[in-house]
């Protein structure tokens, strides 16, 4: 479907659900790459959310059809985790996900529910807390993770400019659901996770390469 606005909220997810960010490198390299390819293709960035095994952005289709600048984007970060972690095979469950999004209104709730993505996870409690989401420039401005990214004008516009609204707004309560991702509660951390796998099974491997291991 092509949006009428050329707007899309787009979603990767990890292949069966697994995760395709093991630390803090992995997720700056995808963040690269798409940095690349906005400046290149003139694409704006109106939100983004990086979770371990999913990935949330809300854009601007650029000078390029939208799912052509996707794929660069990911197939330059599957060749480098590949790299990385020495293996080969799928990352990403599918292409990747999108929805047309047409109206102002819409633009909002998908903000909303990219930025309450963590927290609606169980991973923080505040929709500031998670470094690597757009959030955090909305609410600081200069200093923030990757703020060269974003292009917030549009989206603050709707609020004229008023960050005390736009805050009430972004952090109200809803159930709003955008593409089919389920966020249920996890009861431990990623990096807690990570031990207790490398504890019970006694490898050297990294996570990468043990998840590509045959079921039995």
């Amino acid at each position: 479907m092509k949006s009428r606005t050329g707007i899309y909220h787009m979603m990767w997810r990890g292949s069966s659900g697994q995760e395709i960010f093991h630390d803090d490198d992995d997720r700056t390299q995808f963040l690269e790459f798409v940095k690349k390819y906005k400046q290149r293709f003139n694409m704006k960035v109106y939100a983004w959310c990086l979770m371990s095994n999913h990935v949330h952005f809300l854009i601007k289709e650029g000078n390029e059809p939208v799912s052509d600048t996707m794929k660069r984007i990911g197939v330059c970060f599957v060749k480098f985790y590949n790299w990385k972690y020495r293996i080969s095979g799928h990352l990403f469950q599918d292409r990747f996900k999108s929805e047309c999004v047409e109206t102002d209104q819409y633009l909002l709730t998908v903000v909303r529910y990219i930025h309450q993505n963590p927290v609606k996870a169980g991973m923080v409690t505040r929709v500031d807390e998670w470094k690597w989401r757009s959030c955090p420039w909305f609410y600081k401005g200069a200093g923030a993770l990757f703020g060269e990214l974003l292009d917030p004008r549009f989206v603050l516009s709707q609020f004229a400019n008023n960050m005390v609204k736009f805050k009430e707004f972004n952090e109200s309560v809803n159930d709003n659901q955008c593409l089919d991702i389920e966020t249920t509660s996890q009861r431990l951390t990623d990096d807690e996770g990570r031990a207790l796998i490398v504890e019970l099974l006694r490898t050297t491997l990294n996570i990468a390469q043990v998840k590509r291991w045959e079921r039995f």
